[in-house]
């Protein structure tokens, strides 16, 4: 038995956001394929399926995902309620497979042209992406009232490169690398730290928390990374249970993107 056409979404990236609207699909019936690149870099690793692509496996929530090599194993995952992970950065399988629509949930912030086929609806999440140009949908992804819409024509507000704040707490709440070099994480997703705090390691160089709160993500280690790139989160709220649960923000996107996806069948 295969999957239907009008079933199947390919989704390109797996992160935290991209797995929220994996989820959001998944949850609604979609077999939902996921990209990847050879080695993610992943900061909310604990609800990001690109985990699979380190793990072989990996559960967000109540949802399972796996890696996949060969195009049956593909068919075989999705049959079994899973979502399917592959890697294939130039997401080549949209060749070998029928899908209703493409969404880019990569967060490149700017168009990135790629080779997927033109004939696949394209829904583009945040900034760099006009929908009647570029895309059929855009999704709005910063945070405020406007969060979630679906713009059918022009584009999505620019990226304000500042988080949402929680608790008082804004761009500090993100933990950036000070050198370039191998990463080293000190302490495990979940855990909670105290300012002040070493938390990781690159080039030599330590990475403290800002204040005292729960360690909401932190990027693997053994990864060699560029100066000034994102590599922690750590959230004011001393709720562990924030750490493995999808975010709300995820979930607004994914529901919308179902929204466009669903429109199209």
């Amino acid at each position: 038995m295969n999957t239907r056409k009008s079933k199947r979404i390919l989704i390109l990236g797996g992160g935290d956001l991209a797995s929220g609207v994996a989820a959001v699909l998944h949850r609604n019936g979609w077999h939902v394929v996921i990209s990847e690149l050879p080695e993610p870099l992943v900061v909310r690793r604990e609800v990001a399926f690109a985990e699979a692509v380190w793990n072989t496996q990996h559960t967000v929530e109540e949802i399972q995902s796996v890696l996949v090599h060969k195009d049956e194993e593909v068919e075989a995952a999705l049959l079994a309620g899973k979502v399917a992970v592959v890697v294939d950065p130039d997401a080549a399988i949209a060749e070998r497979f029928d899908f209703q629509a493409v969404v880019d949930a990569r967060m490149f912030k700017r168009f990135s042209p790629n080779t997927i086929r033109q004939d696949l609806p394209l829904i583009g999440l945040g900034p760099g992406f006009v929908a009647g140009e570029n895309c059929l949908a855009v999704i709005e992804t910063n945070r405020g009232a406007n969060l979630g819409r679906i713009i059918w024509q022009g584009s999505a507000e620019q990226d304000t490169g500042i988080p949402g704040i929680v608790e008082g707490r804004g761009i500090e709440r993100v933990l950036y690398s000070p050198s370039s070099g191998i990463f080293k994480g000190l302490v495990k997703i979940g855990e909670l730290v105290r300012q002040g705090q070493i938390l990781a390691e690159v080039g030599g160089e330590v990475i403290k928390a800002p204040f005292d709160g729960l360690v909401r993500g932190m990027l693997r280690d053994g990864l060699n990374i560029r100066a000034h790139m994102k590599v922690g989160d750590i959230d004011p709220c001393f709720d562990r249970d924030l750490a493995f649960q999808i975010s709300d923000k995820a979930l607004i996107i994914g529901k919308s993107v179902l929204e466009v996806v669903e429109s199209l069948t």
